[in-house]
């Protein structure tokens, strides 16, 4: 089986950490014969504000349906502020178009999470708030988290710059995600 990965994060700047961790996940999870699908800064940064099942546009709908189609997904947002960003969270609204989906929300989905930030405080914040908003959608977040300390200059537009901590919890996401997805497709395959 081939698991269908969503990924959503980013923010208005390309090529931000935030996205470059995202990035480095999914390598991670495409080495692990996963097909992933990308939904960066820039995409997000186009979707409207988030105003309620029937109102969805064909923008924000096409992330919808590559999330009802998926088999797991990998989110990465910054820290502002000490929770998720307004950009990641207004996509993360759009889900709620899956709400009487049979397989409602996130139901039966792994979600690998990955919070960025300057400051650990912000990090860990972060992911605790991304973690509530996966429980609250009825996903299932993988057991590793990576919170990312960002600072300048970390990431290259390769990621040869990125430290070895970041590296194997981006890894360790990245193959948690495909590794779930796979059991959780299994388990209702039987």
């Amino acid at each position: 089986m081939t698991p269908r990965i969503v990924a959503i994060g980013g923010t208005v700047s390309p090529g931000s950490a935030t996205e470059l961790a995202l990035k480095s996940a999914i390598a991670a999870a495409e080495a692990e014969g996963a097909q992933v699908s990308l939904f960066d800064g820039a995409y997000l940064a186009a979707l409207p504000h988030y105003r309620g099942p029937g109102h969805t546009l064909e923008h924000g709908a096409e992330m919808v349906e590559a999330v009802r189609a998926a088999d797991g997904l990998l989110i990465s947002a910054p820290g502002y502020h000490g929770t998720v960003s307004g950009l990641v969270k207004n996509a993360l609204d759009y889900l709620e178009d899956l709400a009487s989906d049979a397989r409602p929300y996130l139901d039966g989905r792994a979600v690998g999470l990955i919070a960025t930030a300057y400051g650990d405080q912000a990090t860990v914040n972060t992911m605790q708030t991304l973690r509530t908003v996966v429980h609250a959608l009825r996903g299932w977040p993988t057991p590793m988290g990576a919170t990312i300390r960002v600072g300048p200059d970390m990431f290259s537009p390769t990621g040869d710059r990125l430290d070895d901590r970041s590296r194997s919890q981006l890894e360790m996401v990245g193959r948690q995600v495909v590794d779930g997805a796979r059991s959780l497709t299994s388990l209702g395959d039987g």
